[in-house]
């Protein structure tokens, strides 16, 4: 079992790669154990949202910060709309 630093602020989520956050949180299942040593902290940190979104972990207040933050601020919807963008790009 790896565990990684967990990401408390918005400079800290957008150093993360995108893709290995997104791939951690759609390949997750519940029951799933932790990710290995073989995974780095973006794919550690999308699993974990989505352990605590299946409410499998619990979530720490200072997640309930970093989403607090990232939805009132705009950073959720400029950072999913990026995401979008890239994705309907790669479709093409």
């Amino acid at each position: 079992m790896t565990t990684f630093a967990p990401v408390t602020t918005l400079e800290d989520l957008d150093s993360l790669d995108d893709d290995e956050v997104t791939a951690g949180y759609s390949e997750t299942e519940r029951g799933d154990p932790e990710p290995g040593e073989n995974r780095g902290r973006a794919y550690w940190h999308g699993w974990r949202v989505k352990m605590m979104d299946l409410g499998e972990i619990e979530i720490p207040d200072y997640h309930r910060r970093l989403v607090h933050e990232s939805v009132s601020s705009g950073h959720f919807q400029r950072r999913m709309e990026a995401i979008r963008k890239r994705f309907e790009k790669d479709a093409a």
